[in-house]
């Protein structure tokens, strides 16, 4: 009689051949190929969310080393888990001022309810360090990235399921770009001074 652990065991093997597999494709995103490990992670994902292998992989970003998914694929998530209609986004304020604005709304199909998500406005991206960082697409598309965030808002308030806890991939790279060095990085990479100043460090 075959036991619990040695179905499990069965089942680790064959995800590890089928990890092991993908990863020799050229088809499957540059973080996966060759990397049977990144691979297996990706395949638990999408059997515990229900989907292709190939989807998830596809909307799976690996930034620093941490795992996100992004806007565009959570916002699909929504509209698609069953429970709103798709989203839309209304927009509030004077275009290209700080209190410019957006927000997701949805209805809930149940009860009929309008779900209206938080306010994400261009004084926020601001504040919060996103828009003026090097190479931000807050400066350059502006109304796509409100539409972004707050999609990414609403599905972790009213639908956290569908974001399986991870932040979407632009916001991964809005708080990455705004982290000072810790110590190991500025002595593996010192500065052209001869003065480290600890006081910058996290």
């Amino acid at each position: 009689m075959t036991t619990s652990i040695e179905l499990k065991k069965q089942e680790f093997e064959l995800s590890q051949r089928q990890a092991t597999a993908l990863s020799t494709s050229n088809i499957v995103p540059t973080a996966f190929q060759n990397n049977p490990g990144n691979c297996l992670i990706a395949l638990e994902m999408a059997e515990r969310m229900n989907l292709s292998p190939m989807l998830v992989m596809q909307n799976l970003d690996i930034i620093h080393g941490k795992p996100s998914f992004s806007s565009k694929f959570l916002i699909a998530r929504v509209n698609n888990c069953g429970l709103f209609s798709p989203l839309r986004f209304k927009f509030e304020g004077t275009p290209n001022t700080p209190h410019w604005g957006c927000r997701a709304v949805s209805t809930d199909l149940k009860t009929g309810e309008e779900i209206t998500g938080p306010l994400v406005t261009l004084q926020m991206a601001k504040s919060e360090g996103w828009y003026d960082k090097k190479g931000s697409k807050w400066q350059t598309m502006p109304e796509l990235m409100l539409q972004y965030r707050a999609g990414a808002f609403f599905a972790r308030l009213y639908a956290p399921e569908t974001t399986m806890g991870l932040m979407t991939s632009e916001e991964l790279r809005d708080i990455e770009a705004q982290k000072k060095p810790s110590l190991n990085e500025v002595f593996q990479n010192p500065p052209q001074s001869d003065v480290v100043d600890i006081s910058e460090m996290q």
